[in-house]
């Protein structure tokens, strides 16, 4: 099994192994862009230009034949805007740190949407979430709305580039910190992208977190018909990786941030103060 880890500083791939073998692993650093106080922006091709050399150098060192499938986890609510026929990003990704929509976020709560963002995702009006950047995307950037535009997360990127544009997905990981997705229904919500003018028809489908998603193609210049079978929110992915597999077990990672995680169970909880 391949890992491939799109942080928000660089791209890690690194193969495991069940039968005791020492792991392998690749990794690259890339460009961290700030345009103005607050804003942080990503380069979404040497993101993938990372994500491709890494997981090529570990192909090399482990060989084809020992690769059962490849999963991907990845900074979560950074997102990009891309044509879907030319493969080229409407300009640089918005990184989660970036806070150039905080005012879009006091103005929604000052009109009374809170409640209903707090309802359907869980999540509080902050520009730390997706959904408003893609909004400023699309408001401020030349980007024409059409059947070849394209709004995702880092994971969903990275399928498309590694399927040769052939899977447009995300995981229900990742959906769920976009601010544009019902947490229970598990399906894009149509009050809140209407709410934040983001196109419905421009969001990848969203696929469960484990299962087949699509195999790699040669024309993204990597060996082709491995499959890609797993991708999670990189807190997500890190909660079980700490195996919080029971119900009020929690863990807390410390790396760009601090983020705290905790396992609710089968029931989504209402939302609380804090």
């Amino acid at each position: 099994m391949i890992a491939i880890d799109a942080g928000t500083t660089g791209v890690r791939s690194r193969a495991v192994f069940t039968d005791g073998r020492a792991a392998s692993g690749s990794y690259r650093e890339f460009t961290q862009h700030y345009p103005q106080p607050g804003w942080v922006e990503h380069d979404a091709d040497e993101i993938w230009a990372a994500a491709r050399d890494t997981l090529n150098d570990v192909l090399v060192d482990v060989g084809l034949d020992a690769v059962a499938a490849i999963g991907i986890t990845n900074q979560r609510e950074t997102v990009l805007a891309w044509n879907r026929s030319t493969g080229a990003p409407y300009g640089n990704a918005i990184v989660w740190q970036d806070r150039r929509t905080a005012q879009r976020c006091d103005e929604l709560a000052s009109a009374g949407h809170l409640g209903l963002v707090r309802e359907r995702t869980g999540l509080v009006l902050d520009p730390y979430f997706s959904g408003t950047k893609a909004e400023w995307l699309l408001t401020n950037r030349d980007i024409p709305i059409d059947d070849d535009l394209a709004i995702g997360t880092i994971d969903a990127w990275l399928i498309w580039k590694l399927t040769g544009g052939e899977v447009f997905a995300t995981d229900v990981t990742n959906a769920s910190r976009t601010m544009l997705c019902d947490i229970r229904t598990r399906t894009w919500d149509t009050d809140l992208c209407a709410l934040l003018n983001v196109p419905i028809g421009a969001l990848p489908a969203i696929v469960p977190s484990s299962g087949r998603i699509g195999v790699t193609s040669t024309a993204a210049g990597v060996a082709g018909g491995l499959p890609v079978s797993g991708v999670a929110g990189d807190q997500q992915a890190a909660l079980f990786g700490q195996a919080c597999v029971t119900p009020g077990m929690a863990k807390n990672t410390y790396g760009t941030g601090s983020f705290v995680l905790l396992n609710v169970g089968e029931t989504c909880p209402a939302p609380t103060e804090g």
